[in-house]
């Protein structure tokens, strides 16, 4: 019985803090960066292509509208998946070969 007592007075402490609640989007936004540098990687060159292809689209000459998209999805998402593979071998050689011998 006192055990059960004791848990639910350990469980209503308002004095437990949790940390990664007390972070605040920008705090978190960087820790995250840091575990993962090639994320942040990935959405700005998302970012700079759809922007270009945006600037590109009055200058497309008599390339059809649906040509110059489709060029436009397929380079984006190959900058993705690009900076998510550099992203994982990254990972793992710090996971793995990097990691100091015990």
């Amino acid at each position: 019985m006192e055990g059960i007592l004791q848990a639910i007075t350990m469980s209503t402490d308002t004095g437990v803090s949790l940390p990664s609640y007390e972070e605040d989007q920008g705090s978190k936004l960087i820790r995250k960066a840091k575990e993962a540098p090639f994320v942040p990687v990935g959405i700005a060159g998302f970012a700079a292509i759809v922007a270009y292809g945006l600037y590109k689209l009055k200058s497309r000459g008599n390339t059809k509208m649906s040509i110059h998209l489709i060029h436009m999805r397929v380079a984006a998402q190959g900058f993705v998946v690009g900076a998510m593979t550099v992203g994982m071998g990254y990972s793992m050689y710090r996971e793995f070969w990097a990691k100091p011998k015990p």
